[in-house]
């Protein structure tokens, strides 16, 4: 062994600690700009965009597209997402995709369907994605939910 690697053998990095800043959450200025008006109207538009005529079933949804298709800037947008719907805008589409899995895995109708077929008939792109927003909402997997419904019928 080498001077140098004995060197670097008795030489061990000390371990980091992990300082937590408690710097406070501080609100966007842009939320309070927009004209209540304005919020409202676009809060019935991405309501008629997302939930009506179900646009969360396209996993391409992005929150880009649909401020460029209401004409407006992504910014605003957000803010009436965060502000109205009480989260952002991945977490609202999750949201309206989950409760319409729940609504297929127990509709007779689907239940030649596998849970895969079903996670991209909502919009998920893939099933890793779907697992875990179905197991963060519902606080079970898919797979169990569908079972213990029909266990109870």
């Amino acid at each position: 062994m080498s001077d140098l690697e004995k060197k670097t053998d008795e030489v061990k990095p000390k371990a980091r600690s992990k300082i937590v800043s408690a710097t406070p959450k501080r609100k966007a200025a842009y939320r309070t700009l927009i004209r209540p008006a304005l919020a409202d109207e676009l809060f019935e538009q991405i309501l008629n965009i997302v939930v009506i005529q179900k646009r969360y079933r396209d996993h391409d949804c992005c929150a880009k597209d649909l401020a460029k298709e209401l004409k407006t800037n992504t910014r605003y947008f957000s803010a009436v997402v965060n502000s109205r719907f009480g989260h952002n805008f991945s977490c609202l589409l999750n949201e309206y995709r989950i409760k319409d899995a729940m609504h297929l895995l127990t509709d007779k109708r689907y239940t030649d369907k596998n849970i895969e077929d079903i996670s991209t008939m909502v919009g998920f792109s893939n099933r890793q994605s779907f697992y875990a927003a179905f197991l963060k909402y519902v606080g079970q997997t898919p797979h169990k939910y569908r079972k213990e419904y029909a266990g109870n019928q």
